[in-house]
């Protein structure tokens, strides 16, 4: 695997405007275990946010505009205040890390636009934040490399907008590849690229258009739950606290010992963690059959076990089931709302897409929207001026 300590941004100065584009990230396998040490199988997305961010000239005034909200953020460098919420947070957190460790940062004007859907589970958040830090380490030459980019959005979430989240979508934000899936070992922080070639089979994400407003403090929630558990698994088994060093035999060993649903979350841990490895193998020899009963085993663990999922996504997991030409299906992101991944024949997509909404629609009268998506280039410069 690649260490993460060799990957810098190149040096650049006397610029006064930079373009970036920063993509959202799609899951493969390996949803809610980039907090609990495990190994993840990310990829950046080709939809993404575009970013202009130009020096204006003061000190320390900011101004950033969302097209997609309309909507601007005004702030003042040397007084960072936690906003009303939604993206300024995201974008007042990145400030203020960037800050903490790198010295130069000056007043800008930003103009940013995104195609990544906001709220479906693939990390329109990581998206901004990637963006801002990357665009504002070229244009102020901070000299920050692409790992400490990526930790400057994740510290962003838990210290501004409050969301303990793990490493993983500003991971695939910031270092994805056309044509690539990403596997990531959340606990050394070592990656590889694998290649993704999933042809005649495509990537088809269909958005819920639900949030039922639970995954911040529900996601914290399941934090502390994995926790409780590891911390007692670990002492029973006199092994390291980490879940890399438990087994599924340990914990269902300790099932009398553990809350029967903290025995469910670290039982759905650790056969993640089992399941990730296994879909990498499963890319190499090209066995998508068996890759996608892996998607579909990994639903039923986050909807039983993890109990992260909601109606509506289990609906359109089990309606995927109906078609044979389908060969996975999962929820994707945090849960409880946004989108399901599918890994669906090229031929089927229209057909398939038409009968789940209009099916979709009378269950839940709720329109469904769909977009496909590719594994693709992570957060990059456009152009500097």
């Amino acid at each position: 695997m690649e260490n993460h300590t060799v990957l810098k941004q190149k040096s650049v100065t006397s610029v006064s405007e930079v373009v970036v584009k920063s993509p959202g990230r799609i899951n493969l396998l390996g949803e809610h275990v980039d907090y609990n040490d495990g190994y993840v199988l990310p990829a950046a997305t080709v939809q993404a946010m575009k970013m202009k961010i130009r020096q204006n000239g003061s000190k320390s005034r900011c101004t950033i505009k969302s097209k997609g909200f309309d909507s601007v953020l005004v702030a003042d460098l040397f007084s960072l205040k936690l906003g009303t919420g939604g993206w300024h947070n995201y974008a007042l957190g990145v400030l203020n890390e960037l800050q903490l460790i790198a010295r130069g940062l000056k007043g800008f004007d930003c103009e940013m636009e995104s195609n990544v859907p906001v709220g479906s589970g693939v990390s329109s958040s990581a998206a901004l934040e990637c963006g801002l830090a990357f665009g504002l380490n070229e244009l102020f030459d901070l000299g920050l490399d692409k790992w400490q980019l990526a930790k400057i959005g994740q510290r962003a979430e838990h210290n501004y907008v409050g969301t303990k989240c793990g490493i993983m979508d500003q991971f695939a934000s910031i270092m994805g590849k056309d044509n690539r899936v990403i596997l990531l070992d959340c606990l050394s922080l070592d990656f590889k690229y694998i290649s993704a070639n999933f042809d005649p089979y495509r990537l088809l994400l269909l958005n819920t258009n639900v949030s039922h407003n639970l995954s911040s403090g529900e996601y914290n929630l399941r934090r502390e739950q994995c926790e409780t558990g590891l911390h007692l698994l670990s002492e029973k088994n006199n092994v390291k606290k980490s879940f890399r060093h438990i087994t599924k035999k340990m914990v269902q060993n300790c099932e009398e010992q553990l809350d029967p649903i903290v025995f469910n979350r670290c039982l759905y841990v650790v056969e993640e963690i089992e399941r990730v490895l296994q879909a990498v193998d499963f890319l190499k020899e090209k066995d998508l059959d068996s890759f996608g009963k892996l998607m579909f085993e990994t639903h039923d663990g986050l909807s039983e076990k993890y109990d992260v999922s909601c109606p509506e996504l289990d609906f359109l997991v089990k309606f995927a089931k109906t078609e044979r030409r389908i060969l996975g299906a999962r929820l994707m992101g945090g849960g409880f709302g946004g989108c399901t991944i599918n890994l669906i024949h090229k031929d089927a997509v229209e057909e398939f897409v038409d009968k789940a909404s209009r099916a979709y629609k009378t269950m839940f009268g709720i329109e469904l929207s769909h977009f496909q998506t590719v594994p693709s280039q992570g957060t990059h410069l456009i152009k500097r001026l």
